[in-house]
This record gives structure tokens, C-alpha cells and sequence, in this order.
């Protein structure tokens, strides 16, 4: 077995991962653990999987074999990763895993490193393939290429190849300068690829994966929502049992979702608190009383804060000391609140529990809890801190398994508003970090307005599903400018609109200029204090999409 004592790029060690990352949501019988070796792309192969309609799971390259076992793996995926093969700690997979009996497909190093594994050799290719490539395809009759054209294009990403297959495996797919493009092993349920079948650019790897889970796997993609719906909620509700449960609801399309499972789920045994910042969105506090308090009928809290939050901003400019101060502040509130609720519950005998959190499964990977990410901080405003140790609550987190397309079908699925679910992302810290510079309620007010332009223009002109965020920012410069017959020197409004899969990468959006032009003569009209706009056309990276 290969020593994993210290690996090029530390992960999080399994063993120290609590119980719960290798355990599968109740009612799930097909599961796909992904051994992820560092691949940019791996959160790109388990959504592929997940929408094919097969669980997956994202796990370390040391995972142990015991703990492989306890997922009762349908199939195994090894993904890609930027080491070699040859490096002196080099990760490596448990060789065992090929004995288990459950087929197993390797992308890239994954493949490189199965087949040296397997008795294979790994060398640095004559001629390093990036980006796109033809590749000739040798059996479309059955396995992973079952089906497609000879020809096909793919995306490549590799400077080491497989040099010597060895007498185990079978060539199934070639390019001109890659001889091995896609392997077989002749006894074993192993298959690779050197490609990337996960990314848009191989036109057919949706049809390779679905391939892998259908044909070679025997998967039966029964992996859905309402499922997902119905196991989780019988779970919780065995959980939570006569206790009670708090949340946090920002109006986000997270915690609303959270809300929304919990109020089907346990009724009015929830409490949530919604804290009005005076930093929030246009209507948004009247969007969420009329969604939760009047729909849902559940038990919310609104309380009123923005005298503190704004006396806590006054002459801070620095963007990361708004989001620390936004974010002590709200865990002040948060707590000040939940002590009253306690209080008062306690008066009617009725213990409060528990805390409900809206961690996605991205969160949980970039977080180090588990599966296979470096750890690193989550941003103190999109998380409660500490508040479970803090006040005495278990912890609660529905949609911890899910990533953020699929929490949107499950508010479908709950029946929340269709603009709720499908709303652009907003900041924690929120407008506080689109105003630049220091923040007064009076240019909240004015970015408020003028982001409110934008959207209802963004709207009109169907363009809201096909931008991932769509805001405006609030420069802090005045320029010239003639309103009337009178020379004018008032603000600037600067306008962001990107179009992103996953928000890792985002391109600026190419709004038709007759809207952009519309947009701009709004705001400049109908917003007092603003005599200019303009339109940020920076992608990220480098820029980031927010400006703070």
C-alpha cells in the first residue's frame, strides 16, 4: 500500500471527519464516491453524477477502504489533480479499491495513477495537450463510449500520459499525439480516460458519464428532490422529536429554503429571526413577512436593528472591517434574540434545541470538515460562528448533502415563490459592500434605488435567468455633469452584470446596449444625486464580481 504520510498538498484526514460524511441520506441505494486528487473541476463531476440522478460523495484520495465500504459504493470515481505521478508524495488511492467488485473510472491523474497501480507505466508526454482535441474512438459497441460518433472532440488538460499499458489493458480510444485516451483493463471493472468528460468542452461527456453510471455501473438514477424531500424531513422530524428549532432567515435563497423544509417539516416548532440590517435590498424585508409569515404561517421574529448596524459602520471604509463589524454585530442581535425566544419558551416548558444553518455541501468541502477540500475560513456573515457553542443549541444543517443548483429544485419542490428560489446571489454584508467607502443611510437609500432600476429593467428584458448577478455600486467619487442648464456634480453608479456556472469563474454579461441605455437614463432621471453610469466589463479573475 502506498504511503499517504505526507502528501504535496495536505487534505483534511478522514479519519478525523465526524461519522455523518460517510453516511448516505436515508433512502439512497446508489452512491458514487469521488476521490478528489486536487481536480478544479471535481465539483463539476459530482453535479454531473447528481444530475444524471445518482448520489454522490466527495472524499479524500487517502479515504480508507472501511470507510468506502460503510458508503456501499455503486461505483467509484478518481478524479483529476494537478500532481504527478512521479512526485516524491504523490497521492494515491488505496490499491485495494480495485478489488472491491464496483467499477471504477479514472479522469486524467486519476487514470494515471490507477494504471500504474495496475501495473502500467507513467511518463512525461513528447508533447503536452491543453484545451481541445480530437480523439479516435476504438469500441462505441458497449462500455464507456458506448454509442458515439468514431470521431469526437475533447477537453484535454495533461502534461504526463500512460507510456507502457501493460498486458491488462486495452486501448479504447486515441489521439494523434496520445495513444492511450481511454483505457480498459481486461479482468477488472476499471476504465479511464485522460480527458475531461466533465467539462462543456467534451461535447460528449455527459454521454461518456451516463455511460459509466448506467451501462457499466447499473445505476438506475432514482436520485431526486422530492426524495430527498421526504427522507431528510423524516429525519429531522425524529431528531428535533417535542424540542424546538431557531433560524436565521436572511432571505436568502438558502435560508429560505431551510425555512421553508423546516415549516413543512416541524410546523411550529420552528422559530426564525429575521434581522433588518437597514442594509437589505428594496422590499425585501416585506418580501420575506409575506413568503414566511403569511404562506408559510410560521413563527418569525423581525427585529429592527439598523440604528446599531449603522452606528457600527459610521467612518469605516475599509471593506473587510464593514464585514467583521456586520458580522459581530449580527451575532450580537442573533443571540440577544434567541436568550428572549429561550426565555419565553422556557416559561411554557418547551426547550429550544436547536439552530438550523443553510450549509451548502460546498461549504462544508471548503470548510475542511470533510470530504476532501483544504480547510479554510468561511466568511463570518455567511455563517453564525460559533453561536451553536454559544448558546447551547445542536446544530441542524437540511441541505449540508447539496449544492446550490439542487437546493434550488427543492424549493420548487416546497413551493416557494419561483423569484425567490431563482434570486441572484446577494452579500451578507450586503449593500454595505456596494456602497464604497464609508456608508450613510442616505447613499444606502440612493444604490437601493438604482439598484432597483436595474433590476426591473433586467426583468422587463428577460435577461434575470440568463445573468447569474445583476447589482449596482456606488462609487465613491463625483464626476461633472449638466442636468438642466445647471452645471451638476453629483455620484457615480457603476453597473455588474456577470454571467457564471459556478461563480469560481464569471464573464461580464453582454447587455443589448438599447437596455443599458434605458438602464442608465433611469437611474440618472430617477434617482436624485446621480449624474452618471457606467458599465463594469471586467471578468473573474482577475476582478472579483463584488467590488468589496
Amino acid at each position: 500500500m502506498a504511503d499517504h504520510s505526507a502528501q504535496s498538498a495536505p487534505r483534511a484526514d478522514p479519519h478525523a471527519i465526524s461519522d455523518d460524511v460517510f453516511t448516505v441520506p436515508a433512502g439512497v441505494t446508489e452512491v458514487i464516491p469521488i476521490l478528489d486528487f486536487g481536480s478544479q473541476y471535481v465539483q463539476l463531476i459530482a453535479r454531473r453524477v447528481r444530475d444524471a440522478g445518482v448520489y454522490s460523495v466527495l472524499v479524500g484520495p487517502d479515504v480508507t477502504l472501511e470507510q468506502l465500504k460503510k458508503l456501499n459504493p455503486t461505483g467509484i470515481i478518481l478524479s483529476g489533480g494537478p500532481s504527478s505521478v512521479h512526485d516524491e508524495n504523490a497521492p494515491q488511492p488505496d490499491p485495494r479499491l480495485f478489488d472491491l467488485g464496483v467499477p471504477v473510472l479514472g479522469i486524467c491523474y486519476g487514470m494515471q495513477v490507477a494504471t500504474q497501480l495496475l501495473g502500467g507505466n507513467v511518463a512525461g508526454a513528447h508533447e503536452r495537450e491543453y484545451g481541445r482535441a480530437q480523439i479516435d474512438i476504438h469500441e462505441t459497441h458497449d462500455g464507456l463510449f458506448k454509442g458515439l460518433p468514431d470521431k469526437t472532440s475533447v477537453w484535454m488538460s495533461h502534461g504526463d500520459q500512460i507510456e507502457n499499458l501493460g498486458p491488462d489493458f486495452i486501448a479504447t480510444a486515441t489521439t494523434p499525439t496520445c495513444p492511450y485516451a481511454g483505457v480498459r483493463h481486461k479482468t477488472k471493472p476499471f476504465h479511464g480516460v485522460q480527458f475531461h468528460p466533465e467539462v462543456t468542452h467534451t461535447p460528449h461527456g455527459g454521454d461518456i458519464l451516463s455511460n459509466f453510471l448506467f451501462g457499466v455501473c447499473g445505476c438506475h438514477g432514482r436520485w431526486t428532490m422530492a426524495d430527498y424531500l421526504d427522507s431528510e424531513g423524516r429525519r429531522i422530524k425524529a431528531l428535533v422529536g417535542d424540542d424546538h428549532v431557531v433560524l436565521g432567515l436572511s432571505g436568502g435563497v438558502d435560508s429560505s429554503v431551510v425555512a421553508a423544509m423546516l415549516a413543512k417539516t416541524i410546523g411550529k416548532q420552528l422559530t426564525c429571526i429575521f434581522v433588518d440590517n437597514g442594509l437589505l435590498r428594496k422590499g425585501e424585508r416585506a418580501l420575506v413577512e409575506t413568503t414566511f409569515r403569511d404562506h408559510f404561517d410560521l413563527d418569525l421574529r423581525v427585529i429592527d436593528a439598523e440604528k446599531a448596524f449603522l452606528d457600527d459602520l459610521a467612518g469605516v471604509t475599509d471593506p473587510q472591517q464593514k464585514r467583521t463589524l456586520i458580522g459581530h454585530r449580527f451575532i450580537t442581535v442573533f443571540k440577544e434574540t434567541s436568550e428572549q425566544i429561550k426565555s419565553e419558551f422556557a416559561n411554557k416548558n418547551t426547550q429550544i434545541k436547536y439552530l438550523a444553518q443553510g450549509t451548502l455541501y460546498p461549504d462544508v468541502i471548503e470548510s475542511g470538515q470533510g470530504y476532501a477540500g483544504t480547510a479554510a475560513n468561511i466568511k463570518l456573515h455567511h455563517n453564525v460562528g460559533g453561536l451553536p457553542e454559544q448558546l447551547g443549541f445542536d446544530l441542524i444543517e437540511p441541505l449540508r448533502n447539496l449544492f446550490k443548483d439542487e437546493v434550488r429544485k427543492l424549493g420548487e419542490v416546497l413551493g416557494l415563490p419561483h423569484a425567490m428560489v431563482w434570486r441572484h446571489p446577494f452579500p451578507g454584508p450586503g449593500l454595505a459592500v456596494r456602497v464604497l467607502g464609508e456608508v450613510h443611510a442616505t447613499q444606502l437609500d440612493l444604490v437601493r434605488e438604482a439598484d432597483e432600476i436595474l433590476l426591473e429593467e433586467i426583468v422587463a428584458n428577460q435577461l434575470y435567468e440568463k445573468t447569474a448577478q445583476v447589482f449596482a455600486v456606488l462609487l465613491p467619487v463625483k464626476a461633472v455633469g449638466v442636468m438642466g442648464d445647471g452645471r451638476t456634480h453629483e455620484q457615480v453608479i457603476a453597473i455588474r452584470a456577470v454571467e457564471s456556472q459556478d461563480f469560481m469563474t464569471a464573464d461580464w454579461a453582454r447587455i443589448p446596449y438599447d437596455v443599458l441605455a434605458t438602464i442608465s437614463n433611469r437611474i440618472i432621471n430617477e434617482v436624485r444625486g446621480v449624474n452618471r453610469v457606467c458599465y463594469d466589463i471586467s471578468s473573474k479573475p482577475p476582478a472579483t464580481i463584488e467590488w468589496e
